[in-house]
């Protein structure tokens, strides 16, 4: 019975305390809205050593994936610049494809796509820079042969919505 009753009063202190974790944003109050500019797109597709391999639009879809994202997530309202609370403003600077997986005769298997972005989120209500990242990255990987095979194409696009993920749970929840 002295057993019960502990359990009972443990299980009863755990219950009203909770875990902690909610859904509501980290941000502070005067934040309501935020603008996503258009990205630039710096990546070098013609240096030496890299593959010649341009994706069309790479920095409309990064953009349009963080927005959608913003409206999916509900803690910021998307709006025009003159009206933003927040103000992020991006610029593609990186997209590699790593070998991830070999076959046995040492045939590639599967790749791994990164695409990275230079970031910075103006508070434009205090005037200054909430935070900015030098190197954020979203990734994705792909077979290219097997029953698990896709185009490196599809790749991008998981690595674009990994990346709108990553740069909205950062906006909101600061980490």
């Amino acid at each position: 019975m002295k057993i019960l009753k502990t359990f009972i009063m443990v299980f009863l202190a755990v219950s009203i305390t909770g875990c902690g974790y909610s859904t509501r944003s980290l941000l502070p109050n005067h934040i309501k809205t935020i603008y996503v500019e258009p990205f630039k797109n710096s990546i070098d597709f013609a240096s030496e050593g890299r593959r010649n391999i341009y994706f069309p639009l790479l920095e409309v879809n990064s953009r349009n994936a963080i927005i959608e994202r913003y409206i999916f997530d509900g803690n910021l309202r998307v709006s025009e610049s003159q009206n933003a609370d927040l103000v992020l403003k991006g610029e593609l600077i990186n997209y590699d494809r790593t070998a991830l997986r070999y076959t046995d005769n040492d045939d590639v298997q599967e790749y791994r796509v990164y695409i990275t972005v230079k970031l910075e989120l103006w508070d434009a209500v205090n005037q200054e820079y909430m935070w900015t990242e030098s190197s954020f990255t979203g990734e994705a990987t792909y077979f290219i042969t097997g029953a698990l095979a896709t185009t490196e194409e599809s790749a991008v696009a998981e690595a674009i919505t990994d990346l709108a993920r990553r740069v909205v749970e950062r906006t909101i929840e600061n980490w």
